[in-house]
């Protein structure tokens, strides 16, 4: 006798997902509730952000297809991209390009090793909590401008102490006579500044880290650095990708620290002194607000390649399947 095959009901065809649904996660209830209500908390700031602006932002756009300058205002004339291909050609503006990526790249990476340190002291240590996270914060309440002045003194030839501290180098050595040393200096004081901010987006990503996954990596045996490689840092990347956006993108608009230490000069200048320069000394509001848009644009593809970088889920972060 051959065996036959009961029929398929209906309700158990339905469920049979086809295969472009199967591939993609469904959003719970809750997950859209929480989203729709973030949505209406976030909506009044965006408003007045963009309404904030809004306005400066078109104007650059706007002044930026003119040669306008401060000194000549009748003199205005459109002159179309001609801002904008005298600043893409200019060995200039790609020298400090070069230099504000520089800045980024290098005070970041230090950044994110010592403040993930910082995180980790600060996360396990159980006697004076408060008095240590305390401590390590102080240097990021402190405004930049004086962290500068105070970087400057400290490395000048005639009254520094940066000179003393280090052997072979010598009391009359000049820092910011070239301009390695110069950058250097620059990215000490940086480092030294924004450190305390790292660590502290840091910090919040190691309370995410679940101690059960932690001590079961010990029960099988796993050494320290198997558990930071393999449990905590994956387990961290979402918190990472924030710290590190946030931090690049403020190193990439560098200005305070090298308008304090250096003006700009020994090829230390980034993009942003050098919009500075064109718009504030040289009263350029054309040529100003060409290297701002392309500025702006620059700072997008940053955030972008960061974002594409690290390819977090954020919805599975928050724990959303």
């Amino acid at each position: 006798m051959s065996a036959v095959a009961p029929p398929v009901r209906d309700d158990q065809q339905r469920e049979k997902p086809s295969p472009g649904k199967a591939d993609r996660p469904e959003v719970s209830d809750r997950a859209r509730q929480e989203q729709r209500l973030a949505q209406r908390l976030v909506a009044p700031a965006v408003v007045i952000m963009l309404l904030v602006t809004a306005f400066p932002i078109l104007r650059a756009l706007y002044l930026s297809f003119y040669t306008y300058s401060l000194t000549s205002p009748e003199d205005r004339a459109f002159i179309g991209i001609d801002n904008y291909v005298t600043a893409l050609t200019d060995g200039l503006f790609w020298r400090d390009i070069g230099v504000t990526v520089l800045y980024m790249v290098v005070t970041v990476g230090i950044e994110l090793v010592i403040g993930f340190a910082f995180a980790m002291v600060m996360h396990r240590v159980v006697f004076a909590r408060g008095l240590i996270r305390t401590s390590i914060l102080i240097p990021y309440g402190i405004i930049t401008v004086v962290s500068g002045f105070a970087w400057q003194f400290a490395f000048t030839y005639q009254n520094g102490f940066i000179n003393g501290w280090l052997p072979g180098i010598g009391d009359s050595f000049n820092w910011f006579g070239e301009t390695t040393p110069a950058v250097i200096a620059i990215m000490v004081s940086e480092i030294w500044k924004t450190t305390p901010f790292m660590s502290l987006l840091l910090l919040a990503g190691l309370a995410q880290v679940s101690d059960d996954m932690i001590e079961a990596a010990k029960v099988d045996g796993a050494t320290w650095w198997q558990r930071l490689w393999r449990v905590i840092l994956p387990n961290m990347r979402a918190a990472i990708m924030v710290a590190v956006l946030f931090r690049a993108l403020d190193a990439y608009r560098i200005f305070d620290n090298i308008f304090v230490m250096t003006s700009g000069a020994v090829g230390t200048e980034s993009i942003s002194f050098l919009v500075y320069r064109q718009t504030i000394e040289q009263f350029q509001l054309g040529m100003g607000s060409a290297l701002s848009v392309l500025l702006f644009l620059s700072v997008l593809l940053v955030a972008f390649l960061i974002v594409k970088l690290f390819r977090v889920d954020l919805a599975k972060a928050r724990g959303e399947e």
